[in-house]
């Protein structure tokens, strides 16, 4: 039995671990963009959707891993109306995994890259909430 129990941790540090995303510099091409937030997670499971997002994030990072994120808000006619207030940023790679540093003139932070790809981004702050984004879907009147 005592192998039985052996086993079925194992098994689940192989699932923890194996399934987890490596984000390397090729992924990191695919934050450039617009992204809105879905949803929040917090440490202890409960989630706040974001049904309706007046703002959404445009990110610019070059390939040395020096870029920004902005917020801008989606105008009717596809546009996109902004405050030009940019928060700077930065790309590390660590064994512990990939981060985005922000810096502005009143503070600094970071935030873990957990998941990217062309449709979904999911970052997770110092305080251990998740926060997950997709692609916006552009406003049209037609």
């Amino acid at each position: 039995m005592r192998y039985l129990y052996s086993f079925l941790a194992l098994t689940m540090l192989f699932v923890t671990f194996g399934c987890s995303q490596s984000i390397n510099s090729g992924d990191i091409k695919e934050i450039n963009g617009y992204w809105e937030i879905v949803k929040a997670k917090l440490p202890n499971e409960e989630e706040k959707d974001y049904t309706i997002n007046s703002s959404i994030d445009f990110f610019q990072i070059e390939e040395n891993g020096v870029g920004f994120r902005q917020k801008v808000m989606p105008q009717f006619n596809g546009e996109y109306l902004t405050n030009d207030i940019q928060e700077d940023l930065t790309v590390e790679y660590t064994n512990e995994g990939t981060f985005l540093h922000y810096k502005t003139e009143f503070a600094e932070w970071k935030e873990e890259i957990v998941k990217i790809n062309k449709e979904q981004l999911v970052v997770k702050n110092e305080n251990d909430i998740m926060y997950y984004y997709k692609r916006p879907v552009p406003f049209s009147l037609k």
